[in-house]
């Protein structure tokens, strides 16, 4: 998992509440385990005007112009803006990955679903939690300021505007430490390899017939 300290990127609103896991990315693309290629899929039904499936050639298709990641000004935006209950819905874990693969690495939201917000955490993609009010105070800032980007600083837990104001947000410790230090469950594991290893050979030792 890579290692988050200290990002900067540009910033697409997503300016609807109760975006739920099927918009971000709809079941038809949930055949594969992989946590590559469902980027090309995110919001698939808002995105394009045509149905998706999979293996279609999204250069083959047609965006909906109107949609906010097609618009130009906002292409290649890695902190996206949202509004309350932020990925509710089912608990697929393909929501997350289709934000991290698309090239997201922040969302910003006055609330999230839970699972969603935890399935965030185990692949390194920051769910940061900010009062309604700024929110509002940051998607008009992002409407009326081309190529507008945000600092987030998570070892001071901050996020961070181009006037350097600056807005605290919380962040439980242990999360925090995984994050930094880029660490997902099999990164944590690892980390007691040599204990594993240690265990295993006196269990071969003592109970053979385990592994006859």
């Amino acid at each position: 998992m890579e290692k988050f300290h200290t990002f900067t990127g540009l910033v697409a609103p997503m300016d609807r509440a109760n975006v739920d896991t099927d918009a971000i990315i709809p079941k038809q693309f949930l055949k594969s385990i992989k946590r590559s290629g469902f980027g090309q899929n995110l919001f698939d039904e808002w995105r394009y005007l045509d149905h998706g499936e999979p293996g279609m050639d999204p250069t083959q298709r047609q965006p909906n112009p109107d949609f906010v990641l097609n618009q130009p000004r906002y292409q290649a935006a890695q902190i996206l803006l949202a509004r309350a209950n932020f990925g509710c819905g089912s608990s697929r874990e393909h929501a997350p990955w289709s934000l991290q693969d698309y090239g997201f690495r922040v969302i910003v939201a006055p609330s999230f679903a839970d699972i969603f917000f935890n399935n965030c955490f185990k692949i390194g993609l920051l769910p940061i939690i900010l009062d309604s009010a700024i929110l509002d105070r940051l998607f008009e800032e992002v409407k009326l300021n081309i190529g507008y980007g945000l600092t987030v600083d998570l070892e001071n837990q901050m996020v961070i505007t181009p006037s350097k104001e600056a807005f605290n947000f919380e962040v439980d410790c242990f999360r925090k430490h995984c994050l930094l230090n880029g660490l997902d469950e099999i990164g944590l594991t690892l980390q007691h390899a040599e204990k594993i290893k240690q265990f295993e050979q006196k269990r071969r030792t003592e109970q053979p017939w385990l592994f006859a």
